[in-house]
């Protein structure tokens, strides 16, 4: 018996020949995702006169099936960005460990630069900063005709510490607006988000409250209509103080009984 610990749980090679790999297909074509597998909803977010405020509730379907209830899929960058993605969770995965990468190398950069020269001030990477890079990395991947399945928003702050909020979908086509939504909340949630911030200068008048009031009725509307959602979700709001990540919020518990009421439900008794 061999007893070499890289031969364990393989038959002997002098008795039984070579171990054939050959249906792994090594030496095939590169291959490159055709479709989403696992996907994530909508994400709506919208800004307000301190900052912005995102949601995403914390649903992972496998095509119609609600598969995975507990995919957090927003995401903290450097304590002053938020990250919210749609679309395929295995990308959205491939991207959070990225960020993170991204994440150390800033921190590191920061410590290094305060330390050699502490006359001048260290940048930090801003939420504006980080949607030009996701649209670099989006962008380039689609080029390379092995495109990542997400579509992003990216909340928090620009150069001028001003409300920053934008999308960027898996083609690097990128915008930004007081608010945004992604997958059904884009028909569902954002008509209601544009009757309180359809410019900048309502966005400007609107208070913490009322914006956080708005995308939990935004998500309450999702929940109802889009049939890939869920009642538990995460709400962040970004301000200048940092980051409040909430993850685990449940829409109070809604009734169905109103159904009964509508004609042509159910059994129906005139």
């Amino acid at each position: 018996m061999n007893h070499l610990p890289q031969a364990w749980g393989r038959p002997r090679d002098d008795v039984y020949g070579a171990y054939d790999a050959s249906y792994l297909q090594t030496s095939g074509p590169k291959q490159a995702t055709q479709q989403p597998i696992v996907t994530g909803t909508s994400v709506i977010a919208m800004k307000f006169n301190e900052g912005v405020v995102i949601a995403a509730d914390n649903l992972a379907s496998y095509g119609a099936l609600a598969r995975f209830t507990d995919v957090k899929r927003l995401r903290v960058f450097l304590d002053s960005s938020v990250v919210g993605f749609s679309g395929d969770v295995s990308d959205m995965q491939y991207l959070d460990r990225h960020l993170n990468e991204l994440a150390i190398d800033e921190a590191y950069d920061l410590e290094t630069a305060a330390t050699k020269d502490t006359s001048k001030p260290s940048g930090k990477l801003n939420a504006a900063n980080l949607h030009k890079y996701l649209q670099k990395v989006l962008y380039k991947r689609r080029s390379d005709f092995d495109p990542l399945w997400n579509q992003i928003l990216v909340a928090g702050f620009d150069a001028a510490s001003k409300p920053f909020l934008a999308s960027v979908d898996l083609r690097g086509t990128a915008f930004t607006s007081p608010s945004l939504a992604t997958g059904f909340g884009a028909a569902l949630a954002q008509p209601i988000m544009r009757n309180y911030a359809a410019t900048e200068e309502d966005a400007a008048r609107l208070t913490r409250e009322e914006a956080v009031n708005v995308v939990k009725d935004c998500m309450k509307v999702l929940f109802y209509r889009d049939a890939r959602s869920l009642d538990k979700y995460s709400i962040a709001v970004v301000t200048k103080d940092g980051v409040e990540l909430k993850e685990n919020e449940q829409l109070e518990r809604q009734s169905w009984a109103f159904a009964e009421r509508i004609k042509g439900y159910g059994t129906q008794t005139v």
